[in-house]
């Protein structure tokens, strides 16, 4: 049997174990902030914005901000808004909340750490897709989504910061659209049309 000196010792050892972790999560660095702007046709009209926060305690915020408007003279025939909001731990999601507004429909979501759905990658693309993957989370609607993720290879994607090596992944659902990231993993581009509209995103 263990004398209470040796519990004592013990408890001590993990709970400092476990202090040193907290701390090493604490001061891991954020990834950098995402600022595409977002060009229709080749036009602009609009921005999307991802933002991330590390808290005290090792959580990793990110803000997700899209802002999307179509113009025809004085009249807005398009607009598109999200904001959302996620918190992980490490690799774990463990809450996912914000609102959407589509078309003047509006979408809230609210997803806690007991969501059955928090297993799944969101939406919000900034995390990337491994091929294989059959289902990822929506972010406006806040339910899964079925989704098939084939690789495109690699290729220069033009930014804001010149050309960027580039690794491509395609995710096929309600829509189709090309993904492109960095050899860091950074998110630095998207392609897609919908509508008979050509969409991209451009890294500034």
């Amino acid at each position: 049997m263990r004398s209470l000196f040796e519990v004592f010792r013990i408890a001590g050892f993990c709970a400092a174990l476990f202090a040193i972790d907290i701390a090493y999560a604490a001061n891991q660095p954020e990834p950098a902030d995402i600022h595409f702007q977002v060009l229709r046709n080749g036009t602009p009209f609009g921005e999307h914005r991802v933002s991330f926060t590390r808290t005290p305690d090792g959580e990793l915020r990110v803000d997700t901000e899209i802002e999307l408007t179509v113009r025809f003279g004085p009249l807005t025939v398009f607009r598109y808004e999200q904001s959302i909001e996620e918190a992980w731990e490490g690799d774990d999601l463990i809450s996912l909340a914000g609102e959407t507004l589509r078309n003047g429909r509006e979408y809230t979501i609210d997803l806690g750490r007991d969501s059955a759905f928090t297993d799944l990658i969101p939406s919000s693309h900034w995390r990337g897709y491994q091929p294989g993957t059959e289902q990822i989370l929506n972010t406006e609607t806040g339910e899964p989504m079925a989704v098939t993720i084939t690789e495109l290879g690699r290729r220069e994607i033009l930014t804001g910061r010149g050309l960027v090596e580039a690794r491509g992944v395609r995710m096929t659902g309600s829509l189709s659209v090309d993904l492109w990231y960095d050899t860091d993993g950074e998110w630095i581009g998207c392609e897609f049309e919908v509508d008979g509209q050509s969409v991209r995103y451009v890294l500034l």
